[in-house]
């Protein structure tokens, strides 16, 4: 796949693969730290892959990096702030027989936020894993909840 350079002075200059889209130097592969931000609050993710310029340090990822990146990003934050793990998160909304589309309801969350959480492609609120703590522990929880849902 080629890339076009379009700055001014070299407007349709075609760039190869692995060409810097800053300054059009061939970068190199990495394995080092990077920041991503969750929920307003950089994250850094001590070893990921990415391609460096080694001449003005554009940093590019790859699409299979840029996820893995931001999965790794989200566990730290995870793992920072004490939150429940995907599969908590998913035992426990199975453990009361709930769809994702039943708990998004009963949370008054959209639709896919639930499956956006257990799939790790966002992060809940610490309000959201407090509330889903006391489904856990807290007799009552879930009855309150249905009787007072959206």
């Amino acid at each position: 796949m080629k890339t076009t350079y379009r700055t001014q002075r070299d407007r349709g200059r075609v760039l190869g693969r692995d060409a810097c889209p800053a300054c059009g130097a061939t970068m190199r592969e990495r394995q080092g730290p990077l920041r991503l931000p969750v929920n307003g609050e950089e994250m850094r993710v001590r070893s990921a892959p990415h391609l460096r310029c080694p001449r003005c340090g554009e940093i590019v990822l790859r699409l299979d990096d840029a996820r893995r990146l931001r999965k790794q990003a989200l566990e730290t934050y995870r793992r920072r702030y004490g939150l429940l793990s995907l599969e908590e998160m998913r035992s426990i909304r199975e453990r009361l027989g709930l769809t994702q589309q039943m708990m998004a309801r009963l949370l008054r969350l959209g639709g896919n936020t639930i499956s956006r959480w257990e799939a790790g492609r966002n992060v809940q609120t610490a309000a959201m894993d407090l509330l889903l703590r006391m489904l856990r522990d807290v007799p009552g929880t879930l009855a309150c909840l249905r009787k007072n849902a959206a």
